[in-house]
Protein backbone atom coordinates (compact mmCIF):
# COMPACT_ATOMS: atom_id res chain seq x y z
CA UNK A 1 0.00 0.00 0.00
CA UNK A 2 1.38 3.60 -1.19
CA UNK A 3 -1.74 5.48 -1.40
CA UNK A 4 -2.00 8.11 2.03
CA UNK A 5 1.19 7.55 3.30
CA UNK A 6 1.25 7.98 7.21
CA UNK A 7 5.48 8.89 7.49
CA UNK A 8 7.21 12.15 6.40
CA UNK A 9 11.24 12.26 6.61
CA UNK A 10 12.27 15.39 8.06
CA UNK A 11 16.35 17.15 7.13
CA UNK A 12 17.88 15.39 10.54
CA UNK A 13 16.68 12.28 8.56
CA UNK A 14 14.52 11.09 11.98
CA UNK A 15 11.04 9.65 11.39
CA UNK A 16 8.14 12.15 11.72
CA UNK A 17 5.18 9.76 11.49
CA UNK A 18 2.09 11.73 10.08
CA UNK A 19 -0.71 9.79 11.72
CA UNK A 20 -3.80 9.52 10.30
CA UNK A 21 -6.79 7.24 12.20
CA UNK A 22 -9.49 7.39 9.14
CA UNK A 23 -6.52 6.54 6.71
CA UNK A 24 -5.55 3.43 8.87
CA UNK A 25 -9.30 2.15 9.22
CA UNK A 26 -9.94 2.25 5.42
CA UNK A 27 -6.24 0.84 4.98
CA UNK A 28 -7.31 -1.80 7.55
CA UNK A 29 -11.18 -2.48 6.03
CA UNK A 30 -9.16 -2.79 2.81
CA UNK A 31 -6.93 -5.77 4.33
CA UNK A 32 -10.24 -7.33 5.98
CA UNK A 33 -11.70 -7.74 2.62
CA UNK A 34 -8.95 -9.50 0.99
CA UNK A 35 -7.91 -6.16 -0.76
CA UNK A 36 -4.61 -5.50 1.12
CA UNK A 37 -2.72 -6.32 -1.77
CA UNK A 38 1.45 -7.50 -0.46
CA UNK A 39 -0.23 -7.26 3.07
CA UNK A 40 0.57 -10.69 4.97
CA UNK A 41 0.50 -11.05 8.57
CA UNK A 42 3.28 -12.57 10.20
CA UNK A 43 2.94 -14.53 13.50
CA UNK A 44 5.73 -12.63 15.18
CA UNK A 45 8.04 -14.37 17.26
CA UNK A 46 7.42 -12.00 20.01
CA UNK A 47 3.74 -13.05 20.54
CA UNK A 48 1.88 -11.44 18.36
CA UNK A 49 0.50 -10.56 15.00
CA UNK A 50 2.13 -8.42 12.90
CA UNK A 51 0.43 -6.67 9.82
CA UNK A 52 2.68 -4.68 7.71
CA UNK A 53 0.44 -1.77 6.25
CA UNK A 54 3.01 0.26 4.32
CA UNK A 55 6.54 0.60 3.25
CA UNK A 56 8.70 3.42 1.85
CA UNK A 57 12.54 2.46 1.78
CA UNK A 58 13.89 2.81 5.27
CA UNK A 59 10.69 3.89 6.60
CA UNK A 60 8.24 1.35 7.23
CA UNK A 61 4.38 1.23 9.03
CA UNK A 62 3.28 -2.37 10.69
CA UNK A 63 -0.01 -2.59 13.60
CA UNK A 64 1.01 -5.23 15.65
CA UNK A 65 -1.85 -6.90 17.37
CA UNK A 66 -2.24 -8.84 20.62
CA UNK A 67 -5.16 -11.38 19.91
CA UNK A 68 -6.35 -14.85 21.52
CA UNK A 69 -8.47 -15.14 17.91
CA UNK A 70 -5.37 -15.87 16.16
CA UNK A 71 -2.20 -18.73 17.14
CA UNK A 72 0.69 -16.95 18.05
CA UNK A 73 4.21 -17.44 17.41
CA UNK A 74 6.68 -18.13 20.76
CA UNK A 75 10.67 -16.85 20.41
CA UNK A 76 13.11 -19.70 20.64
CA UNK A 77 15.71 -17.19 22.60
CA UNK A 78 14.20 -14.80 24.71
CA UNK A 79 11.70 -11.93 24.49
CA UNK A 80 14.76 -9.14 25.17
CA UNK A 81 15.76 -7.70 21.97
CA UNK A 82 17.18 -4.49 20.63
CA UNK A 83 16.33 -3.59 16.76
CA UNK A 84 18.50 -1.81 14.50
CA UNK A 85 15.57 0.34 13.35
CA UNK A 86 14.23 3.46 15.65
CA UNK A 87 10.74 2.52 16.88
CA UNK A 88 7.61 5.68 17.13
CA UNK A 89 4.48 3.38 18.33
CA UNK A 90 0.98 4.59 19.34
CA UNK A 91 -1.30 2.35 21.46
CA UNK A 92 -4.45 2.03 19.62
CA UNK A 93 -6.23 0.27 22.43
CA UNK A 94 -5.74 -1.78 25.27
CA UNK A 95 -1.74 -1.73 27.03
CA UNK A 96 1.96 -2.00 26.67
CA UNK A 97 4.05 -3.01 29.26
CA UNK A 98 7.68 -1.53 27.90
CA UNK A 99 10.55 -2.57 29.85
CA UNK A 100 14.50 -1.19 29.37
CA UNK A 101 17.23 -3.53 30.22
CA UNK A 102 20.89 -2.90 30.83
CA UNK A 103 23.39 -5.62 29.24
CA UNK A 104 26.82 -5.80 30.80
CA UNK A 105 30.18 -8.07 30.84
CA UNK A 106 29.91 -10.30 34.05
CA UNK A 107 31.30 -13.86 35.13
CA UNK A 108 28.06 -14.69 35.75
CA UNK A 109 25.83 -13.69 32.97
CA UNK A 110 22.41 -14.69 32.17
CA UNK A 111 22.28 -14.67 28.35
CA UNK A 112 24.28 -15.10 25.61
CA UNK A 113 23.38 -11.95 22.66
CA UNK A 114 21.79 -13.93 19.07
CA UNK A 115 22.66 -11.59 16.09
CA UNK A 116 18.70 -11.83 13.56
CA UNK A 117 19.54 -12.55 10.17
CA UNK A 118 16.28 -12.71 8.14
CA UNK A 119 16.00 -14.13 4.38
CA UNK A 120 13.50 -15.68 2.51
CA UNK A 121 11.03 -16.25 5.08
CA UNK A 122 13.81 -17.74 7.46
CA UNK A 123 15.09 -15.91 10.26
CA UNK A 124 18.80 -17.15 11.52
CA UNK A 125 19.47 -16.46 14.57
CA UNK A 126 23.46 -16.79 14.92
CA UNK A 127 25.09 -17.44 18.39
CA UNK A 128 27.97 -14.41 19.24
CA UNK A 129 30.89 -14.83 22.07
CA UNK A 130 29.12 -12.02 23.76
CA UNK A 131 27.86 -13.28 26.91
CA UNK A 132 25.97 -10.33 29.52
CA UNK A 133 24.33 -10.35 32.18
CA UNK A 134 20.83 -8.69 31.98
CA UNK A 135 19.10 -6.83 34.17
CA UNK A 136 15.98 -4.74 34.20
CA UNK A 137 16.58 -0.71 34.03
CA UNK A 138 13.17 0.59 33.58
CA UNK A 139 9.42 0.02 32.94
CA UNK A 140 6.64 1.80 32.11
CA UNK A 141 2.85 1.27 30.91
CA UNK A 142 1.18 2.58 27.80
CA UNK A 143 -2.79 2.71 27.60
CA UNK A 144 -4.87 3.40 24.08
CA UNK A 145 -3.48 7.08 22.40
CA UNK A 146 -0.01 6.75 24.38
CA UNK A 147 2.55 7.16 22.00
CA UNK A 148 6.20 6.01 23.12
CA UNK A 149 9.56 5.91 21.54
CA UNK A 150 12.46 4.03 21.62
CA UNK A 151 15.86 4.33 20.13
CA UNK A 152 17.94 2.06 17.62
CA UNK A 153 20.06 -0.64 19.70
CA UNK A 154 18.04 -0.30 22.93
CA UNK A 155 17.50 -3.80 25.01
CA UNK A 156 14.06 -4.15 25.98
CA UNK A 157 10.67 -6.51 26.06
CA UNK A 158 7.10 -5.55 25.12
CA UNK A 159 4.49 -7.26 26.76
CA UNK A 160 0.98 -7.20 27.10
CA UNK A 161 -1.43 -9.14 29.66
CA UNK A 162 -2.57 -12.39 29.00
CA UNK A 163 -6.06 -11.57 28.95
CA UNK A 164 -6.17 -8.16 26.98
CA UNK A 165 -6.46 -7.23 23.70
CA UNK A 166 -4.47 -5.11 22.18
CA UNK A 167 -2.97 -3.07 19.16
CA UNK A 168 -0.48 -0.73 18.37
CA UNK A 169 0.69 1.05 14.94
CA UNK A 170 4.60 0.87 15.05
CA UNK A 171 6.73 3.31 12.91
CA UNK A 172 9.99 2.00 12.03
CA UNK A 173 12.91 3.96 10.42
CA UNK A 174 16.39 1.76 9.77
CA UNK A 175 18.70 4.26 10.09
CA UNK A 176 22.06 2.43 9.42
CA UNK A 177 23.17 -1.05 8.47
CA UNK A 178 22.66 -2.02 11.93
CA UNK A 179 21.54 -6.03 13.21
CA UNK A 180 18.70 -6.95 14.88
CA UNK A 181 19.92 -8.81 18.23
CA UNK A 182 17.86 -11.11 20.84
CA UNK A 183 18.75 -12.47 24.05
CA UNK A 184 18.84 -16.11 24.37
CA UNK A 185 20.65 -19.39 27.13
CA UNK A 186 24.19 -18.69 27.50
CA UNK A 187 24.63 -22.41 26.10
CA UNK A 188 22.41 -21.88 23.23
CA UNK A 189 23.65 -22.71 20.00
CA UNK A 190 23.25 -21.13 16.37
CA UNK A 191 19.61 -22.16 14.83
CA UNK A 192 17.49 -21.05 11.92
CA UNK A 193 13.47 -20.58 12.54
CA UNK A 194 10.89 -20.79 9.20
CA UNK A 195 9.06 -17.79 9.70
CA UNK A 196 5.35 -18.56 10.62
CA UNK A 197 2.70 -16.43 7.78
CA UNK A 198 -0.93 -16.49 8.17
CA UNK A 199 -3.19 -17.07 5.38
CA UNK A 200 -5.69 -15.56 3.97
CA UNK A 201 -8.40 -15.78 6.07
CA UNK A 202 -6.87 -15.29 9.03
CA UNK A 203 -4.73 -11.70 7.52
CA UNK A 204 -8.22 -10.96 6.97
CA UNK A 205 -9.38 -11.69 10.51
CA UNK A 206 -6.50 -9.67 12.28
CA UNK A 207 -7.65 -6.83 10.23
CA UNK A 208 -10.89 -6.67 10.96
CA UNK A 209 -10.26 -7.44 14.83
CA UNK A 210 -8.79 -4.14 14.84
CA UNK A 211 -11.56 -2.16 12.60
CA UNK A 212 -14.12 -3.26 15.08
CA UNK A 213 -12.13 -2.21 17.97
CA UNK A 214 -11.56 1.00 16.79
CA UNK A 215 -15.07 1.60 15.21
CA UNK A 216 -16.39 0.65 18.58
CA UNK A 217 -14.32 2.81 20.57
CA UNK A 218 -15.47 6.21 18.37
CA UNK A 219 -18.84 4.98 18.51
CA UNK A 220 -18.61 5.07 22.46
CA UNK A 221 -16.36 7.99 22.94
Amino acid sequence: MTDGALMQQDTTSVVTPAFSRDWLVAALRGVARGEGEGVTAVRHPLGFICLPIQRHGPLGLCVHVWTSRLAQATPTTSTVHCHSWALHSQVLYGSVRNTVMSTEESASPTHRVYEVHSSGGRDELRATPQVVRCTERSTEVRTAGDVYTLAAGVFHTTDVASDEETATAVFGQTLDDGTDLSLGPVEGQTHTVQRRYCDAAETELAARIVVDRLVETVRHA
